[in-house]
């Protein structure tokens, strides 16, 4: 255990440790003035408002966790922490009351003081949880979601403090995307052919405009792709193309697509012409898409308005802004950006009122029905609350009879956000309920039989859902409220009262856009709620998946850069800028697969310009850089959060990473990967199992040949001497950074006299060695294809010129993590040897009474290496 905290009572979990409140008064004075010091920083109070304290490695950070239900929760979920750094006065404050995957804690008993009573209870669930293999893989457990699946993997429920068996475990895993439509693309249709959806088709799926009770028409579908990955899902896709299609004609469909059409049409008139006639052919709506104009100058020769390639054939390139122009300017409607180059136009005006509400809406209400409600139902059915006063016996009996249908009512109130309709519910729910009397009532019975913390948190995401929507139609044609849908004006009427009270709300907002104080206020407040990365006080950086559940004033600043730059969800990371004026979006690869993506595209978009720059990524010119520390923009709701920040800790344990804000290049950070022996396996570090070229470094002083070429009867035979296990290799790198790193810079340079030493240098070495002892051998394997030395590791053997050896074997000993040393004579060389498992055992060679050298293991050297640590 770290020096800082030796002496505290509870869970260790690396270099950390966990208490209870109650376990703190057996805590050193130094770590308890600690903590005191921390909670006046924080002002908050033990026992009232934290119950568990984590004391970090150095002592200088902790954090205050407040877990809900300690005691009667056999695993209890997070519900607020302060991270406090004593030295710097700094208070990091998080709140998970709205987190659909909080952190869950597991062995309570052992944050608890020895004596505690306690400890017996909790214990035994434990051993439960061990029994089922539940703590098999603990990185993996840490947040409800995943702990709950682990549960039901193992066949069993969690009720009350209980694990119960099931007959059949629910797969909860989401439907994964069909292949053919993942992935988005954008490429100019001038013939060329495509393996998946171009961008504006992707976009019209992903909104839902295409679908099997929809029909689709591709006006310039070149190649046809698109046309024909749409039918292999079953759509009724038809194309025309006046080269590839000629004959195949234009026809009406709900929904059209003029992908890249107009951007290769040189003249400005026909390019008119081809909107007007594509937008004709639109029953519901139209997607337009065109080349893009990008910070690197176009190939080819100015020609008109656009360029002539080196194929003869041409582009123009818009800006985001002149394409919106430009299809407003010919067709006189709207048109609503949904990506980079690519816009809606809706014929059918409620169509486009959908849209528009599930596009600025929330998406808790589909989460709540997901894991969520999945947990309430498993792991702990809705209870009634405690504080109600008592019913009437008429009214709970009918509780009683009519659970399941009021858990249902009580659903559809959180999902919506107010109380349910008949008319919004199945007709067979209406009926059951209809025996509880008029429907305001059974409304308020539901209410009050269940938990109110979902119905409160999704009435005020309705209500920010309904100014964000508000304050966007300020930006095109404002429908009347009676052209709004039914569920739309209901809602408006049960949160604001009418419509003008909507619109005033939604026009205070946007003005509040302009008071950087206020920007602040609500990136504070995000940040708080686990909803990005807040850097000092000018930006708040998260992403997008998370966008929904801001505030409605940053909803609104980044649907104000939605006008021009089109759908965030082409993009993973947003980046708020509070007193600039700005909205950067970024792209990465694979940014959900991989623990460290690579930068592809940014868009830095210019509120108060009205306009953007786009900047790609990925050439010779402009190199891809990498996110680090990806767990800072994500949360525990995000996809692979838990692998993410093991993968970080391993990075941080192994010194992979420099210090914040000094983030390597991605070449060298890769090169010293591999100089490491580490490769990245999804999102694991695991060791390499490449064979290094002999002069590549082997630590910080040494090559693999100086550990692998060196000793006398090597330099006599010439034999290779080369490992045949990758694994070797590895622990002579390992013994080099570990033992003779520090002997070097300490020292000075050192003569290596023996190092590594195959099965067939080990046969051409006279006198009597023990390989299966001394770890010359690596990682080696025998004939039967076990290690030659089971010890494994690594050895060596060296002399340090012009130095007393035993000074420098006592020295090794004190400061080097080492497994075996080997003291020969003050002149003489040492054999020292390293593993992951180190024995710490010094032996002293010296004669016996008849003069044979036999080994004496010196107790007193590990007096010695404390005293000099």
């Amino acid at each position: 255990m770290p020096e800082p905290l030796q002496g505290a009572v509870g869970k260790r979990v690396a270099d950390h440790v966990y208490g209870h409140v109650t376990a703190l008064a057996a805590w050193p004075d130094a770590l308890r003035a600690r903590i005191e010091h921390a909670a006046t920083l924080a002002r908050v109070t033990p026992g009232e408002h934290f119950n568990v304290v984590k004391m970090h490695a150095l002592g200088e950070q902790l954090s205050l966790l407040a877990y809900e239900d300690f005691d009667a929760v056999p695993f209890p979920t997070l519900s607020k922490s302060w991270r406090v750094n004593v030295v710097t006065a700094t208070v990091v404050y998080r709140d998970y009351a709205d987190s659909r995957n909080p952190p869950v804690l597991h062995r309570k008993e052992l944050l608890l003081s020895p004596d505690d009573p306690r400890i017996p209870g909790y214990a035994a669930l434990t051993r439960t949880a061990e029994a089922l293999g539940l703590f098999d893989d603990p990185s993996r457990i840490g947040f409800r979601e995943q702990w709950l699946a682990r549960i039901a993997s193992r066949g069993y429920a969690l009720q009350g403090d209980e694990f119960i068996p099931i007959a059949n475990v629910e797969d909860v895993q989401d439907v994964a995307p069909t292949a053919v439509l993942a992935g988005p693309i954008q490429r100019h249709l001038t013939a060329l052919s495509r393996t998946n959806l171009s961008a504006p088709v992707q976009a019209l799926w992903r909104h839902g405009l295409i679908g099997s009770e929809r029909t689709f028409f591709d006006y310039g579908c070149g190649k046809g792709d698109d046309v024909r990955t749409l039918r292999a899902n079953g759509i009724d896709a038809s194309g025309w193309d006046p080269h590839y299609c000629p004959d195949a004609g234009v026809r009406t469909a709900d929904t059209v697509n003029l992908g890249f059409v107009v951007n290769v049409i040189d003249s400005l008139d026909e390019r008119a012409e081809a909107l007007h006639r594509a937008y004709a052919c639109a029953d519901g709506v139209l997607a337009v898409a065109a080349m893009l104009a990008s910070q690197q100058p176009p190939d080819g020769r100015v020609h008109g308005d656009g360029y002539l390639t080196s194929r003869n054939t041409f582009q123009k390139y818009f800006t985001q802004v002149q394409l919106r122009d430009f299809i407003e300017h010919v067709l006189d409607e709207s048109a609503i950006a949904v990506g980079p180059g690519v816009f809606f136009v809706f014929k059918d005006k409620g169509l486009e009122q959908r849209f528009l509400r599930r596009r600025y809406g929330a998406r808790a209400a589909h989460a709540l029905q997901g894991t969520w409600l999945r947990m309430a139902q498993v792991a702990r059915a809705p209870a009634p609350r405690r504080e109600r006063e008592p019913k009437p016996g008429r009214e709970a009996a009918f509780i009683a009879s009519h659970q399941t249908q009021l858990h249902a009512l009580w659903l559809a109130h959180v999902e919506v956000g107010r109380p349910p309709l008949p008319d919004e519910l199945a007709p067979e729910l209406v009926e059951q309920l209809s025996a509880g009397g008029a429907w305001s009532t059974l409304c308020r019975i539901a209410t009050s039989a269940f938990d109110d913390a979902p119905r409160e948190r999704a009435a005020r995401q309705k209500q920010q859902d309904l100014i964000v929507f508000a304050a966007l139609q300020q930006f095109g044609k404002r429908q009347p409220y009676r052209d709004l849908e039914v569920g739309l004006q209901r809602d408006i009427r049960h949160h604001f009262g009418d419509y003008q009270a909507l619109r005033d709300a939604a026009k205070r907002s946007l003005g509040e856009l302009s008071r950087p104080e206020h920007l602040h206020a609500a990136c504070v407040e995000a940040s708080e709620r686990g909803l990005g990365w807040l850097e000092d006080s000018h930006s708040l950086q998260l992403h997008t998946q998370l966008v929904p559940k801001l505030p409605a004033l940053l909803r609104i600043y980044i649907a104000c850069a939605t006008v021009l730059v089109g759908d965030i969800a082409d993009f993973d990371l947003v980046k708020i800028h509070v007193r600039s004026g700005k909205v950067t979006l970024l792209s990465f690869e694979d940014f959900d697969a991989s623990p460290l993506p690579r930068l592809r595209q940014r868009v830095k978009v210019k509120l108060k310009e009205l306009d953007l720059d786009l900047f790609d990524y990925g050439s010779a010119a402009y190199p891809s850089p990498i996110l680090y520390a990806k767990s800072r923009f994500i949360n525990e709701e995000c996809a692979h959060y838990p692998e993410q920040l093991e993968f970080e800790a391993q990075c941080e344990r192994l010194g992979l990473m420099p210090p914040a804000g000094a983030e390597p290049d991605a070449a060298d950070f890769f090169a010293s990967l591999e100089t490491r022996r580490w490769r990245i396996d999804g999102y694991r570090l695991v060791r390499s199992q490449d064979a290094p070229a002999l002069d590549a470094a082997c630590g910080r002083f040494l090559t693999y040949r100086h550990l692998i070429e060196c000793g006398e009867t090597q330099r006599r035979t010439k034999l290779p001497n080369l490992p045949r296990q990758p694994d070797s290799y590895t622990a002579l790198y390992e013994l080099a950074a570990f033992i003779l790193d520090p002997v070097i810079e300490y020292f000075g340079m050192i003569e290596l006299s023996y190092g590594f030493c195959s099965a067939e240098l080990a046969r051409a070495i006279p006198g009597r060695i023990a390989p299966t002892l001394d770890q010359h051998a690596g990682h080696e394997l025998n004939r039967r294809g076990k290690p030659i030395c089971e010890r494994l590791g690594a050895a060596c053997d060296f002399v340090v010129t012009d130095e007393d050896m035993e000074e420098v074997a006592l020295w090794v000993a004190a400061h080097t993590p080492f497994d075996r040393l080997y003291f020969y004579g003050k002149d003489r060389p040492i054999h020292v040897s390293y593993s992951n498992t180190p024995a710490r055992q010094f032996v002293r060679m010296g004669p016996n009474a008849s003069g044979t050298r036999v080994p004496r293991i010196d107790r007193s050297v590990l007096l010695y290496r404390r005293e000099n640590r």
